[in-house]
């Protein structure tokens, strides 16, 4: 019996399951259905956040939620109650801090620095995260998607920039990990894993990490008697990790994880939650000589008005996945599958704050090699000529100026925007968007992101000089 409230998903399909409800997931609607069917329990480990917190609830109604017991599952949820199972552990995690009210909010940021990143202390409410730059954009937040009580607080940690994100998705069957995955995303952290570009397995990270990753997640599992999937996502900057937060349920990345190892997660983890003698892997079966990358497909050309650019708060309505002999070679088959097409002429570059224009210089240099005219805004094309690296400078949409940003994306002058978001002033806002929203609207291809955008450059120049490995899925799997 399967339970899902939106009619649209692939899994409210009559032949899915024996019977198939489409229905919000609450505890009134869900206990209605198990009056009616009187099923032996009910798994609560494939759906979302939402699904996840009534494992507590359910299980206090007597009702069988089979795999991890509730009682654990809330130690996860509550983050109060996860951050004090770390510190028991001895497990790094980012500092936070619980604010029922703006005053406590406002104090909270001003000690910890901003950037700051607010998410909902009890998760499974639906609400959004978000990160606030300075003291007005916490006030905006705080006032406009939270209404913060005693009950529904929210959590307040350090936003660490230039930090890279990485995921443990695995299958645990009484506490003892079973079967495996890390990926790594592209993009730093602070993307919604949803929305984020995921390398598997993992290609650039230290191998102490990896083993760390590997030590904690088995750490973390044996505690909580973890029976079925969970994911945790970690923080890794240098070689210091720290763990941002665990679900215990299948992530977003274990469907393309089965496809990309060739193992069916999902098959052992309910073998797992059903007793019924789950296999467990060796390392050797997920020792694989090709690279996977999963990216994310968005509307934003349907959704008119809307800033086409990734953040914290999930926007992707869809994602790829592509398998080639390098991250540059399946990076560059997702970008394309997802509707990017390769530049033919004039690239323009906006490349945000001077760490990111210092980090793309050697981009830069690659593109004018490679053939490609540079377009800049003021600052960009300033910093690339004193680099001695040729672009032509055009003046922001808002300046009464020409040659033009505005003019150049109307006129079909160019074939990429590489727009890497600056900061919260007014004006460098609306420019900058007013540059998006332009690229979307006349179906120019657009990159936000400076980590994507130097990985996009590295793999169009193995695309120019190899050529992009054409092969079926089956191919690679031999």
């Amino acid at each position: 019996i399967l339970v899902n409230c939106n009619p649209e998903s692939l899994s409210s399909d009559p032949e899915t399951a024996d019977r198939v409800y489409v229905e919000e997931i609450s505890q009134e609607r869900i206990l209605d259905i198990m009056e009616t069917e009187k099923p032996e329990g009910i798994m609560l480990s494939y759906g979302g956040s939402l699904t996840s917190a009534l494992a507590l609830p359910l299980s206090r109604k007597g009702i069988t939620v089979f795999g991890t017991a509730a009682e654990n599952v809330e130690r996860v949820n509550d983050r109060n109650k996860f951050v004090t199972l770390l510190d028991g552990l001895d497990i790094k995690h980012p500092d936070w801090v619980e604010a029922p009210d703006f005053e406590t909010a406002s104090a909270a940021a001003l000690r910890l620095g901003y950037p700051v990143f607010i998410e909902p202390k009890a998760r499974g409410r639906g609400v959004s995260a978000a990160i606030a730059w300075d003291a007005a954009s916490l006030k905006k937040t705080l006032n406009g998607i939270y209404h913060l009580t005693e009950d529904h607080a929210v959590t307040l940690s350090p936003y660490v920039e230039n930090s890279k994100e990485i995921e443990i998705d695995a299958v645990a069957d009484g506490g003892e990990i079973l079967v495996y995955a890390i990926g790594e995303h592209i993009e730093n952290a602070g993307i919604h894993s949803g929305d984020a570009t995921v390398v598997l397995p993992a290609q650039r990270i230290y191998l102490t990490t990896a083993r760390a990753v590997k030590k904690t997640a088995g750490t973390i599992a044996r505690e909580l008697m973890i029976t079925g999937p969970f994911s945790i996502r970690f923080l890794a900057k240098s070689t210091n990790l720290q763990v941002i937060d665990c679900s215990i349920r299948a992530g977003r990345t274990m469907p393309f994880c089965s496809r990309v190892f060739r193992t069916n997660f999902v098959d052992i983890a309910v073998r797992a939650q059903l007793a019924l003698e789950p296999e467990k892997l060796d390392g050797s079966t997920m020792d694989i000589d090709y690279v996977g990358v999963r990216a994310a497909q968005f509307s934003y050309a349907r959704l008119k008005g809307t800033d086409p650019v990734a953040g914290v708060e999930m926007t992707s309505t869809g994602e790829v996945g592509c398998l080639g002999r390098g991250v540059r070679d399946a990076f560059l088959k997702a970008l394309l599958s997802t509707g990017l097409t390769i530049p033919e002429k004039k690239i323009l570059l906006s490349t945000g704050p001077l760490e990111n224009k210092v980090d793309f210089v050697e981009s830069a240099r690659k593109l004018r090699a490679m053939g490609y005219t540079l377009a800049a805004s003021g600052g960009t094309a300033r910093f690339l000529q004193n680099n001695g690296i040729p672009a032509e400078a055009l003046a922001w949409p808002l300046e009464n100026k020409t040659p033009n940003i505005a003019d150049a994306l109307r006129n079909g002058e160019i074939d990429l925007v590489i727009n890497i978001p600056k900061n919260n002033r007014e004006t460098e806002l609306k420019n900058d968007y007013s540059v998006r929203r332009l690229a979307i609207d006349y179906g120019i291809p657009l990159i936000t992101n400076i980590k994507l955008a130097k990985q996009f450059t590295d793999s169009l120049e193995w695309y120019k000089s190899r050529g992009l490995e054409l092969k079926s899925r089956e191919e690679y799997f031999r």
